[in-house]
């Protein structure tokens, strides 16, 4: 490894499975202190026992409460001395269903897990960016917020925000050093999506109109965590990149 995060601290939020955890294990490698969270600690202990090395700090944290956040960032800080890097990666998709079917409380939920804990974890460790003169936020959004997901209009309305968000942190934040981007996954291979590629009919189906005629693994997200989050990056900020193996190159 190149250990290109050598120094840095970085927080990944939902980092117990998934893409949150292969971007941990990737930060791990190349060098970063990573403070990693999700709901349950026993999880989070198990994830970071296997990732080498001591410079992984698991914190249990629901991301969609005030106070969890606020102890996230004091423990971060109390541990490491200062943020870095963050990935918001954490997501919920509680809705997968009509638009017409769709009640308040999980709209609430969507927003509030899917859009306001970015926001909040956005503007706790954004000051000391800018102060320091170097940052690099990267937001998980997705394909989904691009283009609607059918029976998915929570899913795709925050993921959407999330995108513009990550545009508008980038604008006022790029001349403090501090770069924002955004991460927009197809198809990948965890447990949030597999309502979508555990039915092999179904997985069949996607894959006969998708150019790279595989299912998309975490890692191939994490490594471009990795180039984001380091100075390889340094000349990209308010992007929304797309990684789904082509899967919206529509054809007519």
């Amino acid at each position: 490894m190149s250990m290109i995060l050598k120094g840095k601290t970085a927080i990944v939020t939902g980092a117990s499975r998934g893409i949150g955890e292969a971007i941990a294990r990737s930060f791990a490698e190349e060098g970063a202190n990573v403070v990693i969270c999700g709901r349950k600690q026993e999880t989070l202990d198990a994830v970071a026992a296997k990732i080498p090395g001591g410079s992984v700090l698991p914190v249990a944290c629901h991301v969609g409460r005030a106070a969890d956040i606020q102890n996230l960032i004091a423990t971060a800080t109390a541990k490491f001395g200062q943020v870095d890097i963050l990935v918001n990666n954490a997501a919920t998709n509680i809705a997968q269903e009509p638009v017409l079917q769709i009640d308040e409380i999980k709209f609430d939920k969507m927003v509030e897990v899917n859009l306001k804990s970015a926001f909040r974890l956005m503007q706790a460790v954004a000051p000391g960016m800018c102060e320091r003169g170097w940052g690099s936020i990267i937001n998980i959004a997705s394909i989904s917020g691009l283009r609607p997901q059918y029976h998915g209009m929570l899913y795709s309305m925050t993921k959407a925000a999330l995108i513009m968000m990550t545009q508008s942190y980038a604008l006022e934040l790029g001349p403090k050093g501090v770069r924002v981007n955004a991460i927009c996954p197809g198809l990948i291979q965890t447990q949030l999506s597999e309502y979508y590629w555990k039915d092999e009919e179904k997985l069949a189906n996607q894959m006969r109109t998708q150019p790279v005629q595989h299912l998309g693994q975490p890692e191939e997200i994490a490594g471009l965590a990795v180039l984001l989050a380091s100075d390889r990056g340094s000349y990209i900020t308010g992007q929304a990149i797309v990684a789904d193996g082509g899967r919206t190159l529509a054809s007519l």
